[in-house]
């Protein structure tokens, strides 16, 4: 059993990629980054390829992590799949289990520019929240599309729950959004 102090410090990326493997399937980088971005991307962030591909080096140099080259069903490279050892599962979960909660950090583009909201006119403001609005209504359709991509595959129970959480969230940001722009139509109906 590996315990919290013989895991090496790996970055939030190397913990996120070990996450996606322990899942049980051989996924390629491609495969890893798609996947980050249909569940880890809600909610957290979506690593950049290039950050997939250094943390899969790390993770099997690591002994985390074995790769093999698959010959291709169609084209013409080989392509190099990756799986998760028992090491890493260990790892992953004592991480999981032991590792400090970094509490979530709040930047809010949008409020940062309602708070600047004195240097703006109100029309301009409408927008900002209106567009916001917009892009939190899309992410909620997508998290809502990826809950039901996810289907009952007992693997993604815990990812499906997140999902779920994420469509509530940004459920929750449209409606505020809605409630910004009746407050500012009430600050500019009491001017």
């Amino acid at each position: 059993m590996v315990d919290q102090e013989t895991v090496p410090g790996l970055p939030a990326t190397g913990w996120a990629v070990l996450g996606l493997l322990s899942h049980g399937r051989e996924l390629s980088g491609y495969d890893v980054k798609k996947w980050a971005d249909r569940s880890l991307g809600l909610f957290y962030w979506s690593p950049s390829f290039s950050q997939v591909y250094s943390e899969l080096k790390r993770l099997e140099s690591s002994g985390y992590a074995t790769s093999r080259l698959v010959a291709p069903e169609t084209g013409s490279r080989d392509k190099r799949v990756y799986r998760i050892t028992g090491e890493g599962l260990a790892a992953v979960r004592t991480w999981a289990r032991t590792a400090p909660l970094d509490p979530p950090v709040l930047k809010h583009g949008p409020m940062l520019r309602l708070w600047l909201g004195h240097l703006l006119e109100p029309e301009r403001m409408r927008e900002i929240l209106a567009a916001h609005r917009e892009y939190a209504e899309g992410m909620r359709r997508r998290a809502e599309a990826d809950v039901a991509d996810a289907g009952a595959d007992e693997a993604w129970a815990y990812p499906r729950l997140t999902l779920a959480w994420a469509e509530r969230y940004y459920a929750a940001e449209r409606d505020l959004a809605d409630a910004m722009l009746a407050d500012i139509e009430k600050l500019e109906g009491d001017k």
